[in-house]
């Protein structure tokens, strides 16, 4: 899966949408202690940064090289590689071993994850009590009436060239596994509706189109299917190249801490 990101690692840096402070600092108050975050699949660390506002330090990896290669450098943080083949206990030992991380993030990415092998190195590494694991991803975007439905029968087309692993960004994360008790922040099938604003250029809503996975399938298979035509309609609805307009990012959050043995036993 990491070379699906490889290609658009730059794209990703200069025009993903920015995590707001205050979710750092929901999250922040938390966990008891603020010695160690784990941001994992940090991409170019647009969350790690934020996290460094809070904790001593922040672990930050993935499995995809060219992301990291555009992470930005900051005195906190340590950008790891973790390749899919890493062995759990090394993955453990590198991020400081049974019950040292106060907060794993997933920012816009846990749909990609192996569950299976992620959620029981979450269960290692997190300190308890005290703990909390956090993920979050965000929606279509909204710009305005006449830009928005445009934009979705756009997506429609991108549906043959889908993982199926957006399933669960479509539902939201409601169908996401998330096998760990509320902190107040969601819930395994319930996570909390939330929001991102920024204002862009139709040039960068471009970028930003150009940089979703699908796009990238099919242009592999030789189709490209942001057409000029698509193109022409969108910049029309948008206003023209020259307009900049306020973009709404709608998001969503599941937060949670280690079960307890009453909870494995009731479930």
């Amino acid at each position: 899966m990491a070379d699906l990101f490889e290609t658009q690692a730059e794209i990703y840096a200069k025009i993903r949408p920015k995590y707001p402070r205050e979710w750092f600092d929901r999250l922040a108050a938390l966990t008891q202690h603020h010695g160690v975050a784990w941001d994992a699949g940090t991409g170019n660390g647009q969350a790690a940064v934020g996290l460094a506002d809070h904790y001593d330090r922040v672990v930050a990896t993935d499995v995809s090289e060219g992301q990291l290669k555009q992470a930005a450098p900051h005195p906190k943080i340590r950008y790891l590689h973790t390749p899919i083949s890493m062995p759990e206990d090394d993955l453990v030992a590198l991020l400081g071993g049974e019950s040292s991380v106060d907060l794993v993030t997933v920012a816009t990415a846990v749909h990609w994850f192996d569950l299976q092998k992620f959620y029981p190195v979450v269960e290692r590494v997190l300190r308890k009590p005290g703990g909390v694991v956090a993920v979050w991803s965000y929606g279509l975007i909204r710009v305005c009436p006449s830009f928005d439905p445009i934009v979705r029968r756009f997506v429609d087309t991108t549906l043959p060239f889908c993982n199926p692993n957006i399933r669960l960004v479509a539902e939201e994360y409601r169908s996401l596994p998330f096998p760990f008790d509320s902190v107040g922040v969601g819930a395994e099938g319930q996570p909390v509706a939330l929001e991102m604003k920024t204002e862009a250029s139709f040039e960068g809503i471009l970028q930003l189109m150009r940089s979703w996975s699908p796009l990238n399938t099919a242009k592999k298979q030789g189709v490209d299917l942001l057409t000029p035509e698509i193109m022409e309609e969108l910049e029309k609805a948008w206003g023209g190249p020259s307009l900049i307009r306020e973009v709404t990012f709608p998001s969503f959050m599941i937060a949670g801490k280690p079960r307890t043995p009453a909870t494995l036993t009731e479930g």
